[in-house]
């Protein structure tokens, strides 16, 4: 027996569609939920990389098309629960990946996880929202549900298992015992303790992490709250016991003083041209406030060389290219994953596409290239061409001994391609960083040795003049 449900996943406000995906399938690929990847099979896809592949047939679809997907819909769920003690979880995901095979029709990557961390073992079943040759997009019609459901139950028919049946409404169990109602205080109790539990430093680092949970805090003799489902403000005080202002700020009152905040590394940045500000129209009052900025960025600009262990013009010249060297390896190399990621996931959709219309056109060779069946079947005869002219194009590299790889090759080298570029790109935020600073600074002080030189040029003429 197998309760089921469909739910198309949107895009949430502030997150990217990438990320959106990627929370929603780790959710389901989760180790302690799924005997650590034990009971996850996967069409189409590696589940390791699938909401990469997922965005790729995305942007693809829309350089197909053109067409910008209408609404928010970036994927859609089927959770399929089973009665408890009634099946083990191998078979619970035989029956995922069937059902999720007769609903796509095959044309759709997809994953089957399957959860045993419950009573009752259940299966998240996840597919792209757009095609494997990505052309079209998945329909969501009015009557997916009984769709899915009468699916579901010839499925667990076929394996021996009980199916649900109807019943009318008046046969139907009465629930009389209802769990007592939550308040809005009793809500925002819990979210305070769950912001307590953050160890925040102070009253107001509390209030800061409410704001961070969707609270609007409104200051003043008493201090007020409003949540995103709250029409009106409701002051702290009226919390209840625990949860008055003086005793959450008793909380801190041990810690107060006791810690020290660590010191700030001291940033600086490039030296202000005054006299191109004076050319650009700035008064005398900020001439006086650019010498004043330029001489404190000097003088950090010395204590980064200082602490860098920088004496002489020549190792910060080195060090400026040599970090700027650095960061361009660095973003050559993630250019060049990307390009590669981009070709893999091409490549596994020519041969996906080769293997499905393969039968079809050994079909239409047979019936002699017979132009009837051509237009009977343009769409699979279309696909198989393509594939086989993308094949052809490779190059030897990719096909020593003119054999393709495997899908599970190209979604192992996926994989490592992945890895090597998310790894590639922490050491990049730190190289872009690094080269900033040094070219700042070689910059500070290029501006000094030049003023310094062309005042000392301004004192020779002087001399010259007064002789």
């Amino acid at each position: 027996m197998a309760a089921t449900r469909i739910i198309p996943m949107h895009h949430n406000k502030g997150k990217t569609v990438a990320q959106c995906l990627k929370a929603r399938i780790d959710y389901a690929e989760n180790g302690e939920k799924t005997e650590e990847g034990e009971f996850i099979s996967s069409y189409a896809c590696d589940p390791k990389t699938a909401e990469e592949e997922f965005m790729l047939s995305k942007k693809e679809y829309f350089r197909l098309t053109g067409r910008a997907p209408k609404g928010d819909v970036i994927a859609y769920q089927v959770r399929q629960s089973f009665k408890p003690g009634e099946i083990s979880p191998e078979e619970a995901n035989q029956i995922g990946y069937e059902l999720a095979m007769k609903l796509t029709k095959g044309n759709h990557a997809f994953i089957v996880a399957t959860h045993t961390d419950k009573a009752h073992i259940h299966n998240h079943i996840i597919w792209n929202s757009t095609e494997l040759d990505c052309t079209r997009k998945f329909r969501n019609i009015i009557g997916s549900i009984l769709v899915v459901q009468r699916i579901s139950d010839q499925l667990c028919l076929e394996h021996g298992l009980s199916v649900i049946k109807p019943r009318p409404y008046k046969d139907r169990e009465k629930y009389s015992d209802y769990p007592k109602k939550r308040t809005l205080r009793s809500e925002i109790c819990e979210d305070i303790n769950v912001a307590i539990t953050k160890n925040p430093r102070s009253f107001d680092k509390l209030l800061h992490l409410l704001e961070e949970a969707g609270y609007e805090i409104k200051r003043g003799k008493n201090i007020s709250l409003r949540g995103k489902k709250q029409k009106r403000f409701v002051r702290i005080n009226s919390l209840g016991a625990g949860y008055t202002e003086k005793e959450l700020r008793e909380i801190f009152e041990d810690v107060k003083g006791t810690e020290r905040r660590a010191p700030q590394k001291k940033e600086f940045d490039m030296l202000i041209d005054i006299q191109a500000k004076l050319a650009q129209g700035k008064g005398r009052g900020y001439e006086n406030w650019a010498k004043v900025y330029n001489v404190k960025q000097m003088a950090q600009t010395l204590l980064f060389l200082q602490e860098h262990g920088i004496r002489e013009y020549s190792v910060l010249e080195e060090m400026a290219k040599s970090s700027s060297a650095r960061f361009e390896e660095l973003s050559s190399s993630i250019k060049a994953a990307e390009k590669r990621l981009a070709e893999i996931a091409v490549l596994k959709m020519h041969i996906i596409n080769y293997s499905k219309t393969r039968d079809v056109y050994v079909a239409y060779r047979k019936s002699g290239y017979s132009k009837k069946f051509f237009e009977a079947h343009r769409e699979e005869l279309t696909l198989h061409k393509a594939a086989k002219s993308a094949f052809s194009a490779l190059p030897e590299s990719e096909k020593p001994g003119g054999k393709l790889p495997t899908v599970k090759q190209l979604s192992e080298e996926y994989a490592k391609v992945l890895a090597d570029k998310k790894k590639a790109y922490s050491e990049y935020r730190e190289a872009r960083e690094e080269m900033k600073k040094y070219a700042m600074a070689k910059h500070n002080i290029d501006e000094f040795l030049m003023k310094s030189e062309h005042e000392e040029d301004e004192k020779k003429k002087r001399r010259v003049i007064s002789r």
